[in-house]
């Protein structure tokens, strides 16, 4: 009897390590590679997984490292469990051992007519569970083994793309600090600084506001439609169309590495600030043709702005008064050499500086980098006490500004200093510009000396402010000259020169190397003390009557 059993149980054992080593292991490891194989087959690109809800209303699909290869890992980890699980539960115990043990065939299932057969079949039914439970075993095993390292490289991939990111990302924004590029919007109501613009797709024209590298990708995100769009500014991503993520407005291109040198034109109303705004633009085009400076319009609007304002001084001699409130930003492209500036020039109406009120709403006065402050003598009411009958009627035709400029320069100073912060303000550069000097000239008193732009204000009356502009100003300069001779028909192209060296000199503060550009000369050091040429004359051309104007 003991022989019996000791011969059933070699067979047991028997059945049990050939059915182990030579079937159920290498079966169930097969299957379970060959399942998590399948559950990582590739997607189509550009194709949206359903696995994974969109974010947002962003249209880029989220990049495979940042969420959908770990799905992708569990779900392969899990099918090859489930498939070693429901194989051996559903074929080897259910099927296979189950006929075995009743004396049937195991791939038919159809009951042996001898009973020795059935005999020999239940003799050998522990065995084969048994080598099947333990292939199961050992095939897992292996599995854990292979998708630990599988785990293990999923992370490593995971960690090299976010340090990917973080490089991209810290390269992307140390080029902007370096080149300190500051975005902010040009348009009234907005006014608004902002990290990251919005980004239309040249494809299908959909808005991806978050194109930079991140969980969408590191290198380029891709668009709905299926077009790759690439993340980083160095690589061309500021040559898409670009909007401001606040208001929704288009923005110049390139705006994401440009340098911007906001530059507000500030004085009263009918003080020349949109004649000498043009007379600027006009003579900066003209400085490029004879230097290594280029000038280009930002956009298509700007050249259009600038085109009908020359189109109406050609016309009429002059320009109706700002209108509409905030301004929107005249953008232009400044480039010398390797540098680069996108310059936005600001021209309010003059009666938002009457008060307090209305001066704070000047919200891009808080960027400025530099101030044109544009100075109508015969608006001081000092100046006009001191005039003869005659040297008013040409100051009334003149059509003087309104306030003073005195009363426009402390509205203005106090809300800068609440704006931009009182050490800010001391370091911003200050561009004084006396116009109508056609009218000026004309009047002995008030004729512009050909030095000391500075004590000549003081002596005629503007002490005061000159004063005030020494204590708030650290750096500055004075320039006079006709806005009415250097716009219109036959305008003075020296005049229209020096209107550019008002903006020139902000430039150059700003570290754009064009101060060779600058006559010699041509503007008066206030804080050094070095003097200046003489003025060239206006076109010879009696005083235009402004007064209704």
């Amino acid at each position: 009897m003991s022989g019996l059993i000791a011969a059933a149980v070699w067979l047991t054992a028997a059945a049990w390590a050939c059915v182990c080593l030579f079937r159920a292991f290498w079966e169930f490891l097969a299957l379970a590679l060959r399942t998590s194989a399948q559950a990582l087959r590739p997607r189509t690109p550009g194709t949206p997984d359903p696995r994974i809800p969109p974010v947002g209303t962003e249209p880029a699909q989220r990049a495979y490292w940042s969420q959908l290869m770990w799905m992708d890992a569990y779900a392969s980890t899990r099918a090859a469990a489930s498939a070693v699980r429901h194989r051996l539960l559903g074929r080897w115990m259910a099927v296979t051992a189950r006929r075995m043990f009743t004396g049937r065939q195991p791939s038919t299932g159809y009951r042996f007519d001898h009973w020795i057969a059935r005999f020999v079949v239940r003799l050998l039914a522990p065995g084969t569970a048994l080598g099947a439970i333990t292939g199961a075993l050992l095939a897992s095993a292996v599995l854990v083994l292979v998708h630990l390292v599988m785990w293990l490289l999923v992370a490593l991939v995971w960690l090299t793309a976010v340090a990917g990111v973080a490089v991209l990302r810290g390269a992307d924004r140390a080029g902007a600090l370096v080149r300190r590029v500051r975005m902010k919007c040009p348009y009234p109501g907005c006014y608004r600084a902002f990290p990251l613009a919005v980004h239309r797709c040249p494809g299908c024209s959909r808005a991806h506001r978050e194109l930079r590298p991140g969980r969408f990708g590191a290198l380029w995100h891709v668009c709905s439609c299926g077009r790759r769009l690439t993340t980083v500014s160095l690589a061309g991503r500021d040559r898409l169309a670009v909007e401001c993520p606040h208001c929704d407005r288009s923005l110049p291109a390139g705006i994401g590495r440009l340098r911007i040198v906001h530059v507000p034109v500030i004085g009263g109303t009918s003080s020349g600030k949109t004649m000498l705004m043009a007379a600027a633009v006009t003579g900066l085009h003209a400085t490029a043709g004879r230097s290594a400076l280029k000038v280009t319009f930002a956009t298509d609007d700007d050249r259009r702005d600038v085109v009908d304002l020359n189109g109406q001084l050609k016309q009429d001699g002059w320009v109706r008064k700002t209108q509409g409130g905030q301004p929107r930003a005249l953008m232009l492209r400044v480039t010398h050499r390797r540098r680069r500036r996108l310059v936005y020039l600001y021209d309010p109406m003059g009666e938002s500086l009457y008060d307090v009120d209305s001066t704070r709403r000047q919200e891009y006065l808080a960027h400025a980098d530099g101030v044109v402050l544009v100075i109508d003598v015969l608006a001081e009411p000092q100046v006009r006490r001191s005039l003869t009958a005659a040297e008013e009627v040409l100051a009334r035709a003149a059509n003087p500004s309104e306030p003073g400029p005195w009363q426009t320069y402390q509205t203005f100073t106090g809300e800068l200093s609440a704006l931009a912060g009182r050490r800010r303000r001391g370091r911003l550069p200050l561009a004084v510009v006396v116009t109508k000097r056609d009218v000026l000239d004309r009047i002995d008193r008030l004729r512009v000396p050909a030095t000391g732009i500075g004590p000549w204000l003081a002596t005629i009356g503007l002490d005061p402010l000159v004063r005030d502009l020494g204590h708030r100003f650290r750096t500055r300069r004075y320039w006079a000259l006709s806005a009415y001779a250097a716009t219109g028909t036959g305008p003075l192209v020296s005049e229209q020169q020096r209107a550019a060296e008002a903006v020139l000199w902000i430039l150059a503060r700003t570290g754009l190397r064009v101060g060779k550009l600058l006559s010699e000369g041509a503007s008066e050091g206030a804080s050094t003390g070095r003097a200046a040429p003489s003025v060239p004359g206006p076109r010879d051309a009696p005083v235009q009557d402004r007064s209704s104007r």
